[in-house]
């Protein structure tokens, strides 16, 4: 049996608008329209879109904010509207720009807090603290008050207190949103042991596609409440057409480079850009420029999801 299901899932918005100095009217949203999927056990899942598609809104109803106005929804085997209770000890939820640790008490103190609201014995608690002190580097973080914790730090104290009581699927909301390389690194890595080595089913939405390219082998892409493409990211990227960019950065300024495989789309004197498929390797393309051209420096950027799920739709209405 899948850990999430959901049957043809709707959730509607009632908006009431101005029509004129006294009247208002009333116009029904459809935030989730007719969505089904099912994650199985110990997946990692990318949930993506663009904004207002309906993402949060699933989250929402998959952690029992919201009701879903029809359909079937089970987590871990529990209808998260009606047992809120008994599924929150069996989910984990970190928000990027929210934070579920109490703002004025040191991080110790929440986690303590934690122990006690999820009633976590005290022999694991003491093993999954530790563990997530020594994952996450939080040692030197226990006695500092959360609200002087940087958004790296911070960041990384949410997560440890989401999978203190070893809940069996984790929620990400843009856990990576503002982090520094460094600190963005650290969470990926950390993220990737929950997953692989504990079998953490994960469900994550972001903006940032390298987190999706390290973290999930499957991705989901809603639009307008729907899901419009589930499956692999080099699947997305080539139902989408993306392109990644390489920036190549001459020693003096000189007529487009022109190598297999690539296309210059930009130029600026001595900088030029070209796009080849994202699902192409970028190694072949380098070795060609930097044996034909003198180079001061060059870098690969990738496709934005927006760019990506853009190109996809435009495809769509084409066909």
């Amino acid at each position: 049996m899948s850990l999430i299901e959901l049957q043809d899932i709707r959730r509607s918005f009632t908006i009431r608008t101005k029509a004129g100095r006294l009247r208002r009217e009333k116009r029904e949203v459809h935030a989730v329209d007719g969505l089904s999927f099912s994650i199985d056990a110990g997946e990692c899942v990318g949930y993506i879109g663009p904004n207002g598609a309906g993402k949060s809104t699933t989250i929402k109803m998959l952690t029992g904010i919201l009701v879903p106005s029809s359909g079937r929804l089970r987590v871990a085997g529990v209808d998260p509207a009606r047992e809120r209770v008994r599924l929150a000890r069996r989910i984990g939820v970190v928000f990027g720009q929210r934070t579920t640790l109490w703002w004025d008490l040191p991080l110790r103190d929440s986690y303590e807090l934690a122990r006690r609201i999820y009633r976590i014995p005290d022999a694991r608690y003491r093993a999954n603290l530790d563990r997530c002190i020594e994952l996450l580097d939080l040692g030197g973080l226990l006695d500092t008050p959360v609200r002087q914790l940087s958004l790296g730090q911070r960041m990384r104290g949410d997560l440890a207190a989401a999978l203190l009581h070893d809940p069996q699927v984790l929620y990400l909301d843009e856990p990576t949103i503002g982090l520094d390389v460094v600190s963005k690194a650290r969470v990926r890595e950390f993220l990737r042991e929950v997953n692989t080595r504990q079998g953490t089913t994960v469900l994550l939405t972001t903006h940032d596609l390298v987190d999706i390219e390290q973290l999930c082998g499957r991705v989901m892409v809603i639009d307008h409440g729907r899901v419009v493409y589930d499956g692999s990211l080099d699947g997305l990227h080539a139902a989408g057409q993306s392109e990644r960019t390489l920036v190549v950065d001459l020693a003096e300024a000189g007529p487009a480079i022109e190598v297999a495989g690539a296309r210059v789309v930009k130029v600026e004197g001595p900088r030029q850009w070209l796009a080849f498929p994202a699902q192409q390797s970028a190694a072949p393309i380098v070795a060609a420029v930097a044996a034909r051209y003198p180079l001061a420096d060059l870098s690969v950027r990738e496709p934005a999801i927006e760019d990506v799920i853009a190109r996809m739709y435009a495809e769509v209405a084409i066909g």
